[in-house]
């Protein structure tokens, strides 16, 4: 049972839960100042909002893992997968996703009305970009607006609604996200080729995709200082904001200096970006709950 989970586990990658389960928490927080002057918006909102992020993602790791067995199958960096090996058989990893999916569903309805409406919509979605590679280099982008839907759901939890600077976090998210699949694809960009699959390194080659990632970024860094002003944070959350600017730099530069440094910058940058905003997002909460 417990190699059974590892290799489940293993499939989804779930420690990269991290990238997304960090904003949705920002979202949360700063939902929460908003509404009840403090941080902590109760033990039964994060226990069904963390269940909703960890169903969601293995419904979407898991329809990418399923759609693509044939592909990674090929691809000597993905050949090893769960899905590809044997390991696990592709009606078990199907039968994982109509699970999880279910349970999203289910948490959905128990968070609010609003949450339960937008549970469908939100994993069409989510197992959309797996088709995606297959006709539009675009599939960086629904990447990204697949993670981006987790700060949304965050305020959604807790609020009910969609509050401009919410906009601002998510679209921040996309553009963050996008910008390091770009430099993780860059590992795949004969494969593609080879293999007809559409992508922005495939399509318009190294130097390119380098200069799209980089402008993602900056993007990135320019919505999340429109969610820091919409959301009146104090000095802490432009202080979160400047340190994470500057960890996506130094992403850029050491993918900049070797390809061989994308599983690096890709794993160990962004891991750490999402917690070290978040980090400061808690302190700005916490300062501007003392001031109220």
């Amino acid at each position: 049972m417990l190699k059974r989970l590892k290799n489940f586990s293993e499939l989804v990658a779930f420690e990269h839960t991290v990238f997304s389960g960090a904003f949705i928490l920002i979202s949360m927080i700063v939902a929460s100042v908003e509404l009840n002057g403090s941080v902590w918006f109760g033990f039964k909102i994060l226990f069904l909002c963390a269940l909703a992020l960890v169903s969601a993602r293995n419904f979407a790791m898991g329809f990418n893992r399923y759609c693509d067995r044939s592909i990674d199958a090929k691809n000597v960096r993905t050949n090893g997968r769960p899905s590809v090996d044997g390991r696990i058989s592709s009606n078990s990893v199907l039968l994982f996703c109509v699970f999880n999916a279910l349970i999203f569903i289910a948490v959905s309805y128990f968070i609010n009305i609003l949450a339960f409406y937008l549970s469908i919509p939100f994993l069409i979605v989510l197992g959309g970009y797996s088709y995606m590679k297959r006709f539009s280099y675009l599939a960086h982008l629904v990447l990204g607006i697949s993670l981006g839907l987790a700060p949304i759901a965050g305020v959604i939890a807790v609020l009910g609604e969609v509050p401009l600077w919410s906009f601002f976090l998510s679209v921040g998210v996309i553009f963050w996200v996008a910008g390091f699949d770009l430099l993780y694809s860059l590992q795949d960009i004969d494969f593609d080729r080879k293999e007809g699959l559409y992508s922005i390194p495939s399509v318009f080659g190294e130097k390119k995709t380098l200069i799209i990632s980089r402008l993602f970024h900056i993007l990135a860094v320019i919505f999340w200082g429109l969610f820091v002003y919409f959301s009146q944070g104090s000095i802490f959350a432009y202080i979160g904001l400047g340190v994470s600017m500057m960890m996506l730099v130094y992403e850029q530069y050491l993918v900049s200096l070797d390809f061989k440094n994308i599983p690096k910058a890709f794993f160990v940058s962004n891991g750490y970006l999402g917690f070290v905003f978040f980090l400061f997002i808690l302190i700005d909460g916490v300062s501007r709950t003392y001031a109220i």
